[in-house]
C-alpha cells in the first residue's frame, strides 16, 4: 500500500504515538506491519515508536512463541503539561470506551 505523502494527509488530532498505542490496545499481538497499515506509517516508523514507548515505561513487551505481547501501563501519566493531570487509561477510555479498555488491562 502506497503511502500519502505528509503534506497531503489531513491533520489529525492525535499523534501517530496514540494511533499506535490504540491499535496495541485493541490486538496487543498486533504484527508491526499490520499496526503501521492502520496508522498510514511505515513498519520501520512504528517499530521506532514502539521503542519510545517502552523507554518511557508506557509499554512493555513480552515473547510468545514467534510474537510479541504488548502491555500497556494505563496508569502513566500523559507526557505534555497540558494533559499531564490524565492518564494513558483515560486516553484510550475516550477512543476505544471503557468495555475495551478493561481487556486490555487485563
Amino acid at each position: 500500500m502506497a503511502k500519502t505523502p505528509e503534506k497531503d494527509r489531513p491533520w489529525t488530532f492525535l499523534s501517530n504515538y496514540a494511533h499506535v498505542l490504540v491499535c496495541l490496545a485493541e490486538d496487543p499481538t498486533a504484527r508491526m506491519r499490520d499496526v503501521a497499515d492502520k496508522v498510514g506509517i511505515t513498519e520501520r516508523a512504528a517499530i521506532r515508536i514502539v521503542k519510545h514507548l517502552e523507554e518511557a515505561d508506557v509499554l512493555s513487551k513480552q515473547r510468545e512463541g514467534r510474537r510479541n505481547r504488548y502491555r500497556i501501563n494505563m496508569d502513566k501519566p500523559l507526557r505534555h503539561p497540558i494533559e499531564s493531570h490524565d492518564t494513558v487509561r483515560s486516553l484510550l477510555t475516550m477512543i476505544l470506551g471503557k468495555s475495551l479498555v478493561r481487556r486490555a488491562s487485563a
